[in-house]
């Protein structure tokens, strides 16, 4: 292969790995998650551009006397610095964690552009298509796909030294497992109870919640 040709070749693999991540981010900003076509492009591009400098990149000096290097750990490297990039991904609120599909699915863009660098073409074709098509079919409304949710309830109240067994009690009345509860008393002479509660995939809280409003010792009632 003629040096002009081989550089081609190597833009190729630039240019499919582009649109490889570019298609892993279409579903993505399809779904409005928070890396979408342009960082998923842009991260593949990276990799395998990453990926043909580990490879190629040092031809010149690896066969010379006196010269011991190791080329693989620029791609080694890639690995770890995509997972500083898709932990910014992951956020916690409350009991919910968000982002962890999206940070996995950079790491993995990674991997493509990596594999297509390296002249894998068909492995990180499949591994693209493979990808994209199990993020579509995993967010169908399966029945195995429904787990239970976990939810933090904040109630307020009033303290009359039975409050956390009120609340208790209709809890109980519904299809929750209370997790934890805790209680702290209020300058107003209210009790505040937090509750961690389990609750089945398809359950609506805004009934609970509403049944709770209509007690009249429950004073405010928050998720």
């Amino acid at each position: 292969m003629t040096g002009a040709i081989w550089e081609l070749d190597l833009l190729f693999r630039i240019f499919l790995a582009g649109i490889c991540g570019g298609l892993i981010g279409y579903e993505r900003n399809s779904r409005l998650k928070e890396a979408g076509i342009r960082t998923h492009l842009i991260v593949a591009l990276g990799a395998a551009l990453m990926m043909i400098v580990s490879k190629y990149g040092f031809a010149d000096v690896t066969d010379l006397k006196g010269v011991a290097l190791d080329p693989s750990r620029v791609a080694a490297q890639i690995v770890t610095g995509v997972g500083f990039l898709g932990a910014g991904m992951i956020f916690v609120r409350n009991q919910n964690i968000s982002g962890l599909t999206t940070a996995a699915g950079i790491w993995a863009t990674a991997g493509i552009g990596m594999a297509i660098g390296a002249g894998l073409y068909f492995l990180g074709v499949a591994g693209t298509a493979l990808i994209v098509i199990l993020q579509i079919m995993l967010h169908k409304d399966f029945k195995w796909l429904r787990f239970p949710v976990v939810e933090k309830i904040y109630i307020e109240v009033v303290d009359q030294g039975e409050g956390i067994a009120l609340v208790q009690d209709v809890v109980k009345r519904s299809p929750l497992e209370v997790l934890s509860i805790k209680g702290s008393n209020l300058d107003n002479g209210r009790l505040r109870v937090e509750l961690c509660v389990k609750f089945p995939s398809g359950y609506d809280l805004t009934r609970l919640l509403n049944f709770l409003h209509d007690n009249p010792n429950v004073k405010s009632v928050m998720s």
